[in-house]
């Protein structure tokens, strides 16, 4: 499966999360988000999922806000404590995404998912309460997240 990987804000490609995608046989696409300049960063997913087609975008955080904010066409969400409130114009997703957060995230607060669900009129299953903080890289969250994206 191919997966297009968006950091979050002062992260960088390579990380935990993507990596463990990659250790788990999925091609990783995983490009350096410009920090400074949303709508640079939007492009620049935009331009790889477009060349890349991806089967599920996975947008952590400010990358969250990234996934949101590009034409995935029918490509799968999966959003990591998404920071959608801070970042983008799309207040809504498709309702075959899949959001995970931590209720201890002590730097976006799971009632923006919440609110995001309630926004997309998703089903309560679709927010999956998962982790112990912000960066969801512990290995029951790392396993929820290979799970969201339709790999076993």
């Amino acid at each position: 499966m191919i997966i297009l990987f968006l950091h979050g804000w002062h992260s960088v490609p390579g990380g935990v999360k993507p990596t463990y995608l990659k250790e788990h046989g999925h091609e990783v696409i995983n490009p350096a988000l410009d920090d400074d300049h949303f709508g640079v960063a939007v492009a620049t997913a935009q331009a790889e999922f477009d060349k890349h087609q991806p089967q599920v975008v996975v947008g952590s955080s400010r990358g969250g806000a990234v996934a949101m904010n590009i034409n995935s066409g029918a490509a799968k969400l999966v959003l990591l404590c998404p920071a959608w409130k801070n970042w983008g114009t799309a207040n809504a997703v498709r309702p075959d995404t899949v959001i995970l957060h931590s209720r201890s995230d002590d730097v976006i607060p799971f009632a923006h998912s919440e609110e995001l669900a309630r926004n997309s009129e998703l089903p309560t299953s679709v927010l999956r309460e998962i982790g112990n903080d912000h960066r969801l890289a512990d290995s029951k969250s790392l396993a929820a997240m290979l799970k969201a994206c339709g790999a076993n």
